[in-house]
């Protein structure tokens, strides 16, 4: 099946596109979380995040920060259950995953080819069906990936009383729908453009990747009145640099080697649920810490059990 393109006009510079893609993505985050629930209100206050201030939040990248692998993966895999491609989309889907669960960082040409292939596949489907697709995905392939640590991490903010955000380059619709389920506020993603209800195949902007996730974040900041020197973020990939390095407490989750590298540097905090091992500089929220801790060795007994 041949691919659309997804980019803007050449004559849009890159810093141009990226600014697109995170306004669009925060305007959609938005619009979405207004219909959402308060978060809930705390037993007791704890040390970080502070408990009451209104003025931070936390924001989460989603692929093998808050689930293994890749949300857009799993979602090629329901589609594919769903007959919207053949065999051979399939075998390109089941590829770039083994790579990136493998691999454990992103790689731009397979993340590139994962959403030429989705964009051309759900062209001219409306947006009320994925979004229905998606909770069903949901449940079948993504549910058991969501890493217990780093879900407990957001629930420290959620008990403090701060919204809490998905940051990724997954469709927004897809990562709406996972920040639902966990309790979370609200996601940002990437936006494609429809008509009518109807997907085109093209993209606004650009994918929510690197510095447009920053700008969706910074957009989002400014439209909720937030103190970037006061929110958190949550990241395994070094792409995510730009978006770390926006806010007073940024956190390396489950990192790559030059995530590691950069966080060590900088005197970030770390944290690796991968093998339940702490990193060398480990720093979780007080609210979070058993929760953290537990749920990375869980994590790392499930994953010894699977390779035995």
């Amino acid at each position: 099946m041949a691919a659309l393109g997804w980019l803007t006009p050449r004559r849009r510079s890159t810093t141009a596109r990226s600014v697109l893609a995170g306004e669009a993505s925060a305007e959609a985050a938005r619009k979405s979380s207004q219909e959402a629930e308060a978060p809930p209100s705390p037993d007791e206050e704890a040390e970080f995040p502070v408990h009451g201030d209104d003025r931070a939040a936390a924001f989460f990248d989603l692929d093998n920060t808050v689930m293994q692998g890749a949300a857009l993966f799993h979602f090629g895999r329901g589609l594919y259950k769903r007959k919207f491609f053949d065999t051979r989309e399939l075998a390109k889907f089941a590829w770039q995953q083994a790579w990136f669960r493998l691999a454990g960082v992103e790689d731009p040409e397979h993340m590139q080819d994962a959403r030429d292939s989705a964009l051309s596949i759900v062209q001219g489907h409306r947006v009320s069906e994925l979004k229905s697709i998606g909770e069903e995905i949901y449940d079948e392939y993504m549910a058991e990936r969501i890493w217990p640590g780093t879900r407990a991490l957001a629930q420290a903010h959620l008990d403090a009383g701060q919204k809490v955000w998905l940051v990724t380059a997954a469709p927004v619709e897809i990562a709406q729908v996972i920040a639902r389920r966990l309790g979370l506020t609200g996601a940002l993603g990437t936006v494609a453009e429809s008509v009518d209800g109807v997907y085109t195949g093209r993209l606004v902007g650009e994918p929510l990747h690197g510095p447009a996730k920053a700008e969706a974040v910074r957009a989002l900041a400014a439209a909720e009145g937030l103190d970037l020197s006061r929110c958190a973020a949550y990241s395994d990939s070094h792409n995510d640099i730009p978006m770390l390095s926006l806010v007073g407490h940024p956190y390396a989750i489950n990192p790559d080697a030059k995530l590691r590298r950069h966080a060590r540097e900088m005197d970030w905090r770390l944290r690796d649920y991968r093998t339940g091992r702490k990193a060398a500089k480990v720093g979780i929220p007080a609210a979070a810490g058993v929760g953290a801790v537990a749920g990375g060795t869980a994590a790392a007994i499930a994953l010894h059990r699977r390779r035995r």
